[in-house]
């Protein structure tokens, strides 16, 4: 058991006799009545973002959960086949338990979740940035960086986001796998 005190990004905590992550937390401390805490919770089965608010100190059960790295290996009709690095092992998950998959290049290292008590996997988890190459945009200016204005463009894996207008075909770009958001060039 837990108190709201010890919310933190990435707590899985058994709400509603199902397992959820939580995304975001903010703890309020109005000027009049008690203080609460503000969460953003996602499904971990189902992949849902919910809200909700709890009381300040209000006790929540925690789930035992296992991050173990993996290697990304291919995709096929049964799902995503990932690779545990330590034992050669191999763990399929379906595409509901994969979130940001357009993202993912074979051979990739990701974090894999497993309940501890169960050893069953939970979800896949992308690190925070991924690094890959442009594979179509509209040429840009050059120059034209004076403004934060954005284009479209698709990356190696098919994956379409938004980058600034000095970025080309073939360069190698940082992206923040939570919003789709372009971070940075790779040199």
């Amino acid at each position: 058991m837990a108190t709201t005190a010890d919310f933190r990004n990435g707590l899985v905590i058994n709400y509603n006799n199902e397992l959820h992550v939580i995304t975001e937390f903010q703890h309020v401390k109005p000027g009049k009545g008690p203080a609460f805490v503000r969460t953003k919770m996602r499904n971990i089965k189902s992949g849902r973002t919910l809200d909700n608010t709890f009381n300040a100190g209000v006790k929540v059960e925690t789930a035992r959960v296992e991050q173990r790295p993996h290697q990304y290996l291919f995709k096929d009709d049964y799902g995503f086949t990932f690779m545990d690095n330590a034992t050669f092992e191999q763990v399929v998950l379906p595409e509901a338990m994969v979130p940001f998959a357009d993202l993912m290049k074979e051979g990739q290292e990701v974090g894999i979740l497993f309940h501890a008590e169960t050893e069953q996997p939970l979800t896949a988890e992308l690190p925070t940035t991924v690094e890959l190459v442009v594979t179509y945009t509209e040429p840009g200016l050059k120059g034209d960086t004076a403004t934060n204005t954005l284009k479209p463009a698709t990356v190696e894996t098919g994956a379409r986001i938004q980058v600034p207008l000095f970025v080309d075909t073939d360069t190698k770009i940082r992206i923040k796998t939570a919003d789709y958001s372009y971070v940075e060039r790779v040199k």
